[in-house]
């Protein structure tokens, strides 16, 4: 990312949030660097040093400031904001790619040579993979330090570090302070934005102000698979299973007065059995409830469209992603001409007739959702015997051969445009089902189901073809003008 000083000077002296992650400023008197938004005071321009992440500031000698605490910090959202490889691969990382394999398994997936994957990081991001990969282990490690109180063995596994001297050999080296003694230093301090309760762990997750937050949760209730997700009491759960680690998570707003609700952040509880897992698990929840939009960004183009009478009704608005591509796609499937509740009835039943077995889980959390491996199996006559028409059925199975075969990805980094017609491609997938795969399981961000009728109905009943058109000018922010239009038929 090219930064112009001069615009991030004005970003940070007017402390807009809304590029809170886009970059990070050095400041070269103290050798700490900050988010934009960092409460402490003014320096002086010529002290200023800008980078467009948080592990070029580290290379350069920074240490992350304690005030403003850049491992709270929302990613990027721009699209193509860095080339479609340097992208992806920092998607991966984040997600702790680096944790459990090495530089040459990651270049594999991505279809690059190591030496290639090298080289765009260090052109794009101005970091190797591994240093982005320590900056991403580190900024977890000091925030499980900050917010939670682990073992100091059990933060070095939670954050991806393979052994606890090389954790806090890499600590003291790069933040010239003791993981103890950072400990002992937050424990009385007002950044500590959640008190730990055991057997689980409580972090915090930072988005862009606005946040509808109540509009989000009824998406998602509406939807939510019985036995396996619930939206109550403002609070989202659901049972997950990350690279073997099974347990229950919870998302919810801070509640008022708290320490936490100071600060634009979610509150994210995980069973403990997930502490190995945390840096995917954190970055499927950010995915899930699009925590790196803009919305003011997203919303000011809109407002220039004529849109912007729509868009003020529930300010904030995000676009849900999906916990899992896959299962998001059976269910986009399951929707097809029949309502949201009868969708949600059907996936119920496939999730008990398919779905593992889960035991020892209080609140009705009995079931993880089935496998793309498991629906394979089933054949189109097991899985018709949810009360499904033979085409539908032989739909959800086509599509989990494909994926269960490795021929179809839902990775975030996917090719868009190419999974897309790739999807079309499988008998009883059409254009509306293709467009909502790829606004929720991809997080694309221009997808528009034109031919949806709650759309429709919203824009006067309008045609699919005249919709189109008219779309056309909310590009490429159409997923997020979907949202709106769907709230305001509701």
């Amino acid at each position: 990312m090219l930064l112009e000083r001069e615009s991030c000077n004005r970003a940070v002296e007017s402390a807009d949030a809304r590029f809170d992650g886009v970059f990070f400023v050095g400041i070269t008197t103290t050798t700490i660097y900050c988010r934009p938004i960092c409460p402490a005071r003014r320096t002086l321009r010529k002290n200023r040093r800008f980078f467009s992440s948080a592990a070029a500031a580290e290379r350069a000698g920074f240490r992350p400031c304690l005030r403003c605490r850049p491992e709270l910090a929302p990613g990027r959202a721009r699209v193509d904001a860095v080339p479609r490889l340097a992208q992806a691969a920092a998607q991966r990382i984040a997600a702790g790619a680096l944790n459990s394999g090495g530089i040459d398994r990651l270049a594999q997936d991505l279809g690059v040579s190591s030496r290639q994957l090298r080289r765009a990081m260090q052109s794009e991001l101005g970091v190797s993979p591994i240093e982005l990969a320590q900056t991403h282990r580190l900024l977890l490690a000091k925030q499980l330090l900050t917010e939670t109180r682990l073992p100091m063995s059990r933060v070095a596994d939670a954050s991806g570090f393979q052994s606890v001297r090389r954790f806090n050999s890499l600590f003291k080296d790069r933040y010239r302070l003791n993981p103890e003694a950072l400990r002992r230093r937050s424990g009385g301090s007002k950044q500590r934005a959640v008190e730990p309760a055991e057997p689980s762990l409580r972090l915090t997750l930072a988005y862009r102000p606005p946040l509808a937050w109540p509009p989000l949760l009824a998406f998602l209730a509406g939807r939510a698979t019985p036995g396996v997700e619930k939206v109550s009491s403002g609070t989202w759960a659901r049972t997950v299973r990350i690279d073997g680690r099974t347990g229950i998570i919870r998302v919810r707003e801070p509640g008022k007065g708290s320490v936490a609700a100071e600060h634009d952040v979610v509150l994210l509880e995980a069973d403990a059995s997930l502490a190995p897992v945390l840096m995917p698990l954190c970055a499927k929840v950010k995915h899930l409830f699009d925590l790196v939009a803009e919305p003011n960004a997203i919303e000011a183009h809109l407002a220039r469209t004529g849109f912007g009478p729509i868009a003020k009704a529930n300010r904030g608005l995000r676009v849900p992603g999906a916990w899992d591509g896959f299962e998001l796609a059976v269910r986009a499937i399951l929707g097809q001409q029949v309502s949201v509740a009868g969708a949600t009835t059907l996936m119920g039943r496939l999730t008990g007739m398919f779905g593992e077995p889960l035991a020892g889980y209080d609140e009705g959390f009995t079931r993880l959702t089935p496998t793309a491996a498991r629906l394979a199996d089933a054949g189109r006559d097991g899985i018709r015997r949810i009360g499904l028409p033979a085409a539908r059925a032989e739909t959800i199975h086509e599509l989990s051969k494909l994926v269960a075969d490795g021929a179809l990805s839902f990775e975030p980094e996917t090719d868009v445009r190419a999974f897309m017609r790739r999807l079309m491609e499988v008998r009883g997938i059409g254009p509306w089902t293709t467009e909502y795969i790829a606004m929720r399981a991809l997080h694309w961000p221009d997808a528009f189901p034109a031919s949806d009728l709650g759309l429709r109905k919203a824009t006067g009943g309008l045609s699919t073809a005249r919709l189109t058109r008219l779309a056309e000018s909310w590009r490429p922010w159409r997923s997020y003008a979907a949202m709106h239009l769907w709230f305001r038929d509701s």
